[in-house]
């Protein structure tokens, strides 16, 4: 699911300075203080547009997040939040480099060429797809070829597993990583701030009908709230899904002792972790490593994770994954509202100081044959119709201190 080559260098630490892509980072153990000292400045535009920074003040000691970096030339990707969290201080909540680092070593590389390292780290907005989609490959290896409902779909062969990086290119992840956005506002709010952007015709031809995005993120104390509205403005029906690519850390980045609650009773079955492909199959997580049901969380105990959720547990309208850090008394939840959302897919290898919590509409590779017919939670917009994606991020402590 993601850049397993580019992300396993990065520690949990806030000083990043990297000498190659591939090569280990000298790294601070300071974790309370900002990702400042780089070898070049952090830069104030990305891919020709403003970076944007949300703050807020800390107000007294409880958890509370204090401001994000987002990127509207990276496809509103919000690349950093920070927080405040007792026994931490001020820290940063996603697992990502410094922006300089990002815009020098990964930014415009021949790796990036469609945009994939916005999804290496930090948090990418995956649209019109999260995770894969298989096809025909074009003869000249750039290009994959779908249907939906009989009609073709020609995307871009953006990926390929570790193990064979000349087969199965498929496509991955979406099609705005490293889109513009325009109409960029923030506005304060009475706790924080919030930003609205638009992506007029944010897909330019590659999908079957033209459409329009526009973005709300807010900032408060309490949570990190994403909503993304697709519009179909074109002539065309067309399917859409929606899912955010969050590297919430482990802030003591201790992987095995780390804690996951995921309210999904089915588990997509693939045929290896190289390739992730899904066969298709569903099956039950009870009675398997994949059963993450108990809310009071199961330790990741070294496992390696790359999987798919469904069949999932809505509570009062509300559907929550949450990643507990026992050594930190740290629990970080990702909520969703939209009740199209129908998957979870987490990523987290044993060696991580992160997981990716992924709430989707789809299942993987949802136009395969594999699925033979099955609803695959591609939601069908009708010229006219839009659909909203809503999640929060939302961090308290496992055992609350008295103040």
């Amino acid at each position: 699911m993601s850049r397993f080559r580019s992300l396993l260098w990065l520690a949990p630490a806030m000083l990043v300075v990297v000498a190659g892509c591939q090569k280990p980072a000298t790294i601070s153990s300071n974790t309370t203080t900002a990702a400042t000292n780089t070898a070049t400045a952090e830069p104030t535009e990305i891919n020709g547009m403003p970076v944007v920074h949300l703050k807020r003040a800390q107000k007294g000691d409880q958890p509370q997040f204090l401001g994000m970096t987002i990127l509207p030339g990276r496809g509103m990707n919000t690349f950093q939040i920070t927080g405040y969290f007792p026994g931490l201080g001020k820290f940063h909540v996603l697992h990502a480099p410094t922006l300089a680092v990002a815009n020098t070593e990964y930014y415009g590389t021949a790796s990036d060429a469609y945009g994939d390292d916005s999804f290496a780290f930090g948090g990418a907005f995956l649209v019109p797809y999260p995770n894969r989609i298989l096809g025909k490959l074009s003869a000249d290896k750039k290009t994959i070829t779908t249907y939906w409902h009989g009609k073709k779909i020609v995307l871009p062969a953006n990926w390929h597993n570790s193990a064979h990086p000349t087969e199965d290119l498929h496509a991955m992840h979406g099609l705005i990583l490293k889109e513009n956005a325009s109409n960029v506002q923030v506005k304060k709010t009475s706790d924080g701030e919030v930003l609205t952007a638009d992506m007029p015709d944010a897909f330019h031809g590659q999908w079957l009908s033209k459409t329009d995005l526009h973005f709300r993120i807010a900032l408060t104390a309490d949570a990190i709230d994403a909503q993304i509205t697709a519009k179909n403005v074109g002539k065309e029906d067309e399917p859409i899904s929606m899912a955010w690519h969050p590297y919430l850390r482990i802030p003591s980045g201790k992987h095995a002792q780390t804690l996951l609650y995921v309210p999904g009773t089915m588990r997509a079955e693939v045929n290896n972790y190289q390739d992730d492909f899904v066969t298709g199959k569903l099956e039950p997580v009870k009675g398997t490593r994949w059963n993450f049901l108990n809310p009071k969380g199961t330790p990741l105990a070294g496992g390696y994770l790359d999987d798919n959720w469904s069949h999932l547990l809505w509570k009062n309208g509300k559907l929550t994954v949450s990643l507990m850090d026992p050594a930190s008394n740290y629990e970080i939840s990702e909520v969703g509202f939209s009740p199209q959302i129908r998957t979870i897919q987490v990523y987290s290898p044993p060696s991580a100081k992160f997981a990716v919590v992924e709430e989707q509409f789809n299942f993987a590779d949802p136009f395969g044959k594999e699925w033979h017919g099955m609803n695959t939670g591609m939601v069908t917009l009708k010229p006219g119709q839009a659909v909203m994606w809503h999640v929060q991020l939302r961090m308290s402590e496992l055992h609350p201190t008295k103040n």
